[in-house]
């Protein structure tokens, strides 16, 4: 029997099915696979796990457990379902209603464009950690930090605009390049284990963390600010080639590595580092630099070369966040729910030019506001703060879907699936919680608390307003 309910997955499909038509169909799997480690592997929440000391293995493997792969999971489920341009945001839509698609869709566009801010800190930082002392200067000069968020979002932009033909090759360089620097990170070690300088090195001891807040705080920081991201590549779904299996294929594969991946680099990390004493900001360059000097002049000269490469990461990250990113608008503006002004595609690349335009301006604006007043180290914390917690209220949809999505969509999987999504929706749930308790010193707890709050809830305020007031101007029989 045809419901409301049930005609909106069938309406949305046919809607995006006409308008994914005009788009190019660049991603194979192999580009998938690369670009779920990418976005996967965040060089800073190495650091959040080595702040956990020697249960960092313990930590990472509940992580796994409870967390990464119900994700994977669920993703996979939703984007079999509903292989749709725009990912969670349309899955949102579709389970539940257009008002909570919209706030999906606000919440994944903040993260992207909060995170992309982050450009100038991360890259003055690699810079220091790649020259040495005689340039640390540069990472608290706020000449040079503006300078090089305006070069960096400008290029971001400029890659987007030329579309996926060019920027899937920058997200494959950024992959290979992680996970190379991420391999001679595991192996510094082993190395010095085998010169006789390193006495013992167990990279896979478990130990069992104290139940305290702080420890409970940096399990949720880095289980879901490390682990999130499998649904990104789903926005790219219109412009993927076969993306119901390829997208399922391609997260599977990415699970091991990035396993791998996260526990050798942390237990590496510690052999040079101190919870204490390690960079938020830069933790694998700090040990880079560290272990390369263990062997002297002539192995240190390695050092600048493989921090620079894991700098990559960032900016190729960044060019595909930024990329996916300018999709939301375009198709939030295909549903109505933003002015047909961000759907406009360049004639040849066939990218969401003026969605693009609007959000380098913004990106350009959180920037400049984000290195205003205080510290490196609490500043990058903070926008990494606001950048999880607006990703993990979307998460929590994501999670809800699989639970309590209306029966007639055919959206709700077997037990064992369901299980993992309450999984996934509590330890996010955690997360969000916890997430206004830093992990590092700050000047004043109580305002770092505070305005956390304030940006989260004023931000998504502001969307609802928003969307309200557009509501009033959106054609009859509009999907509600």
């Amino acid at each position: 029997m045809a419901t409301v309910a049930g005609t909106r997955l069938t309406a949305v499909r046919e809607r995006d099915l006409g308008h994914s038509a005009e788009l190019r169909k660049e991603l194979g799997i192999r580009d998938l696979l690369l670009a779920q480690i990418l976005v996967v592997v965040v060089p800073e929440f190495f650091g959040t796990a080595v702040k956990a000391g020697p249960a960092h293995v313990f930590l990472w493997l509940m992580a796994f457990l409870f967390f990464f792969i119900p994700q994977a999971f669920v993703v996979g489920h939703l984007n079999r379902l509903m292989p749709l341009e725009g990912g969670l945001y349309e899955w949102a839509r579709i389970a539940f209603s257009d008002w909570i698609g919209f706030l999906v869709a606000w919440n994944l566009w903040l993260t992207c464009t909060v995170q992309v801010s982050q450009t100038a800190l991360l890259t003055t930082t690699y810079i220091t950690y790649a020259a040495g002392p005689k340039v640390e200067w540069i990472a608290s000069n706020q000449k040079i930090l503006i300078a090089t968020s305006l070069v960096s979002i400008a290029g971001m932009m400029l890659v987007a605009r030329l579309g996926l033909r060019l920027g899937k090759w920058i997200s494959n360089a950024g992959s290979i390049f992680t996970v190379l620097v991420i391999t001679v990170l595991a192996a510094l070690p082993f190395a010095l284990l085998w010169r006789g300088t390193l006495g013992e090195y167990h990279p896979a001891r478990l130990v069992l963390p104290p139940l305290t807040l702080f420890s409970l705080s940096v399990f949720a920081k880095m289980t879901f600010g490390a682990l999130s991201g499998f649904d990104t590549v789903t926005i790219f779904a219109g412009e993927s080639r076969s993306p119901a299996r390829n997208i399922a294929r391609a997260t599977l594969m990415a699970i091991p590595i990035i396993a791998l991946l996260y526990i050798t680099g942390t237990s590496s990390i510690l052999t040079f580092v101190s919870p204490e004493n390690v960079d938020i900001i830069g933790p694998i360059p700090q040990a880079l630099r560290i272990g390369f000097g263990s062997f002297g002049a002539g192995a240190a000269v390695v050092a600048p070369v493989v921090i620079l490469l894991l700098l990559t990461n960032y900016l190729c990250t960044y060019v595909l966040l930024f990329s996916a990113n300018a999709r939301l608008p375009m198709v939030a503006g295909w549903d109505s729910m933003l002015p047909n002004w961000f759907t406009k595609l360049h004639v040849r690349y066939k990218t969401p030019v003026n969605s693009i335009l609007f959000m380098g301006g913004v990106a350009i604006a959180a920037s400049m506001a984000a290195l205003l007043g205080v510290g490196n180290q609490e500043a990058f914390a903070m926008l990494q703060i606001w950048t999880w917690t607006f990703y993990g209220l979307a998460y929590l949809v994501m999670f809800l879907i699989p639970l309590v999505s209306p029966k007639e969509l055919g959206l709700r999987p077997g037990l064992w699936l369901r299980l993992a999504a309450g999984s996934g929706f509590i330890v996010t749930l955690l997360f969000v919680v916890l997430c206004v308790f830093p992990i590092i010193p700050v000047a004043n707890v109580t305002a770092y608390t505070l305005k956390t709050v304030f940006v989260v809830v004023v931000a998504n305020a502001f969307a609802l307003v928003l969307y309200f007031l557009s509501s009033q101007k959106r054609p009859s029989g509009h999907l509600s």
